[in-house]
């Protein structure tokens, strides 16, 4: 098998991945306008504190809904031109949004748009890890989540520094300038290869490794997977196979962690957190800091990911989380219960800034890509694009019960003990990974699959 261009590579994968900016457009939307929102600023609805939990919120429900059936589209259809159609819910969710005469309208946006950057969550990893050549796929893998925090640091910038009107159309020109780059771009050759378009898949392989590539050996490891995935008949006979029910387990597992490691928590009290502080800094400019901390951390392990390996950086991401984590609760429980007066809190700080950018810093070097490149990595090819879906969509109800309902967790029980839950929670993700989760740096689909089925 010969070596390849990995430029082409690169280039599909980023062009996939202006999707996933988009995605990040929608989770940040909020980020930096939620004053603006209250004051009415938005065609003169004036949002309560409920209507704003729900606007942030509701668009994880568009793509929880969206998650589980766009596997099933993206194997029916093709992985092209799937991601291709979410630009229509973008489209129409930002319209809803920017033009919106009642609060529901707004809903209806964000659940459309929720929609669209769902579908990129599953799609995304998966066109990536079947285009990549073994060494770059773990590279190329985090890509998505790198992009997702280029586009909530997009949201933050823009939206403090842009008229509301004028920052709407900022996020909607992004799903369209996708739509532009990614119709260029190739299909995926491992599905050309599911459905018998065997020429279609060694052209495409050319186009991503270069025409002097000989994809006969790939192509024939690849087939050979197939027709052993074709043998077990159907996907419920492939899911009870061991290694399936393993990936199984891991990737739900990951997915877990991810959303209930606190980040969503941590982000909601950034501001705070840095006002607690004694920060000058005015409070959008926080958001912003934390936006550049995260791309620069998500860079770093885009760049370690084929080198360090998945497992050591996941451990390290849990360790991270969970001494930060319980830093924080220290700090909220020291203020909260007036352990120190006022000029003691003021000596320590220092500490909430700094295990918050410890935290934001050890999430994404690991847990914010990992679990989304590991659900393109260790499923078997005739059961990873639905078992992909299920996977995502488990991911954004998490999500959705964390921003809907934290707030009514730490009330109940106190902010800081939310964080010490975090840090028992992320020390276990440490463990987990040790015992169960295999190491996939440089190794074949066929070999992860070995490892994983004993």
């Amino acid at each position: 098998m010969s070596e390849g261009k990995k430029l082409h590579q690169y280039i599909a994968a980023v062009s996939i991945c202006i999707g996933s900016l988009a995605a990040g457009t929608i989770l940040g939307w909020t980020s930096n306008i939620t004053d603006e929102l209250k004051a009415g600023k938005l065609n003169d609805l004036d949002m309560d504190d409920t209507e704003l939990g729900w606007t942030g919120s509701c668009m994880n429900l568009g793509a929880m809904i969206m998650c589980f059936p766009i596997g099933w589209i993206a194997d029916w259809l093709g992985r092209k031109p799937t991601v291709l159609l979410t630009i229509i819910p973008f489209t129409i969710g930002w319209v809803l949004i920017t033009f919106a005469q009642h609060v529901a309208m707004v809903y209806v946006g964000r659940v459309l748009v929720g929609v669209g950057g769902g579908s990129f969550s599953v799609i995304a990893p998966l066109y990536t890890s079947e285009i990549a050549q073994t060494e770059i796929r773990g590279t190329l893998g985090t890509f998505f989540q790198l992009f997702i925090t280029i586009g909530i640091l997009y949201s933050g910038v823009f939206g403090y520094a842009l008229p509301m009107m004028v920052f709407n159309f900022a996020c909607l020109i992004v799903p369209l300038v996708f739509g532009v780059v990614f119709f260029f771009q190739p299909e995926s050759p491992v599905w050309d290869l599911k459905k018998g378009r065997n020429v279609n898949a060694e052209k495409n392989f050319k186009k991503l490794r270069g025409e002097e590539y000989d994809a006969s050996g790939e192509v024939a490891a690849i087939l050979k997977e197939i027709e052993e995935d074709k043998q077990r008949q159907n996907f419920w006979v492939a899911m009870k196979t061991k290694a399936s029910k393993r990936a199984t387990l891991i990737c739900f597992s990951l997915m877990f962690f991810q959303q209930f490691s606190g980040i969503n928590a941590v982000m909601f009290y950034s501001k705070e957190i840095f006002i607690d502080a004694g920060s000058s800094l005015p409070t959008p400019w926080c958001v912003i800091i934390i936006g550049v901390v995260q791309v620069i951390a998500t860079l770093f392990a885009a760049w370690a990911m084929d080198k360090a390996g998945r497992k050591v950086l996941l451990m390290a991401s849990g360790g991270g989380m969970s001494f930060s984590s319980f830093l924080l609760g220290l700090f909220f429980s020291l203020k909260n219960h007036e352990v120190l007066d006022k000029d003691g809190i003021e000596n320590i700080g220092f500490l909430p800034i700094l295990s918050l950018v410890i935290f934001i810093i050890a999430f994404s070097v690991g847990l914010g890509p990992i679990p989304w490149l590991a659900s393109s990595e260790i499923f078997s090819p005739d059961i990873k694009a639905k078992c992909s879906s299920a996977a995502a969509t488990f991911n954004w109800f998490l999500a959705f019960l964390v921003t809907k309902f934290y707030l009514d967790l730490a009330d109940a029980m106190g902010n800081d003990m939310t964080f010490y839950i975090f840090t028992v929670i992320s020390a276990i993700e440490v463990f987990f990974v040790l015992f169960f989760v295999p190491e996939t740096k440089n190794k074949s689909f066929a070999e992860i699959q070995a490892e994983i089925g004993g």
